[in-house]
């Protein structure tokens, strides 16, 4: 594939590589259960007791996120009209609907009307499957129907520009024994009588959960991410978290940090910017009693420091901050103002890299995201 692919006027193409640390908290819940220990337990560490999230958990809070703002998504989970969970050619089929089949026979095209062909489905495709320009998709799919034979117009594979590490806690988490084993009283008969059966019910006490994503600009153009595109991820991780963590075991997680770093010289990032943030333990609770966020303090020491001494190859930083979240940097311990904009942490990423630390208003901005 070629950069000029999508050679239109409407994309625009991301030109410089950013890195994003997105942090949220766990309160007496199962933030990523691991189905294979049989009892949905959440994933832990067994050497260090950190919690695990995986990559695929957050890309779900973000995929359903997208669905529910009208954004076009491809994989996703949706039933059929007869009540069934719908195939993976049902679901390129619907991306593909605004492609009218009639307007081409696929057993009488030349050169220059397949190229034609490769990229009106392209287009198509990925113009109505936000989901994919950000993380990829496979596309090994045989279709029927209408749109037979139009699959094999696109690639196997869409690699996204867009990926996220899986994720640990920065401490060692507890699990909440109290959840370990309830028991749900039902009414068993006319006669109301009760019974009862166990639940297992695994959830961890306290977790603050670090992610650490990259934004790829020369794998942008192969699914046609554009500025815009990036843009809504300022907002997007922070409005997942709050509205799509309300399942019985999910409940519980907040959004305190989300920062994205753009940097200015081609195919140039730091890496691991999660590694640069640490509980202060001096601030905070012993980690076998933190029980939310107000008895918790992130160093952000190391990474304010780190951003610094690279301050020339930043083009900007996007940040947003909880209200009740403490961070030190060095000496100094930065709480939120009395406005949504202002927090001390701010304050210090501006002495570090200067004007360019842009505040996130996500709200606001998120409105301007939505599709027309």
């Amino acid at each position: 594939m070629t950069d000029d692919t999508y050679a239109d006027d409407s994309y625009d193409p991301v030109t410089n590589r950013s890195e994003i640390v997105f942090c949220y908290d766990a309160v007496d819940a199962n933030p990523n259960g691991n189905p294979l220990s049989g009892a949905n337990r959440p994933r832990i560490d067994p050497e260090t007791q950190q919690a695990i999230v995986t990559d695929v958990r957050l890309k779900r809070y973000l995929r359903d996120q997208l669905d529910d703002d009208g954004h076009g998504v491809y994989v996703r989970n949706v039933k059929n009209e007869a009540g069934k969970q719908s195939s993976r050619e049902d679901l390129l089929a619907d991306r593909m609907r605004e492609l009218d089949p009639d307007d081409w026979d696929l057993d009488d095209l030349d050169d220059d009307e397949a190229a034609e062909l490769r990229e009106e489905v392209f287009g198509t495709f990925l113009g109505a499957s936000t989901d994919v320009r950000y993380f990829g998709a496979t596309m090994s799919v045989d279709m029927k129907g209408n749109y037979e034979g139009f699959e094999d117009y696109l690639p196997d594979h869409f690699t996204g520009p867009v990926q996220f590490s899986p994720a640990k806690t920065l401490h060692p988490v507890t699990e909440n024994e109290e959840y370990n084993s309830l028991t749900s009283v039902i009414a068993t008969g006319e006669g109301k009588e009760q019974g009862g059966f166990d639940l297992d019910d695994h959830r961890i006490q306290y977790g603050f959960i670090a992610f650490h994503g990259l934004v790829d600009e020369n794998g942008a153009a192969d699914t046609k991410l554009s500025e815009a595109d990036v843009e809504r991820l300022d907002t997007l991780p922070w409005r997942a978290i709050k509205n799509q963590t309300i399942s019985r075991s999910k409940v519980g997680q907040e959004p305190r940090l989300y920062l994205r770093v753009e940097y200015e010289d081609e195919s140039f990032h730091l890496g691991g910017l999660t590694r640069d943030l640490d509980i202060d333990e001096e601030r905070s609770a012993p980690v076998d009693e933190l029980r939310n966020v107000r008895e918790f303090t992130l160093d952000g020491t190391e990474l304010v420091s780190r951003l610094g001494c690279h301050a020339d190859r930043i083009a900007r930083v996007r940040v947003v901050a909880s209200d009740v979240l403490d961070v030190t940097v060095g000496d100094e311990v930065y709480t939120a103002g009395d406005k949504p904009s202002e927090h001390g942490f701010y304050d210090a990423l501006r002495e570090a890299v200067g004007d360019a630390v842009e505040v996130v208003d996500v709200y606001d901005e998120a409105a301007a995201t939505m599709p027309e």
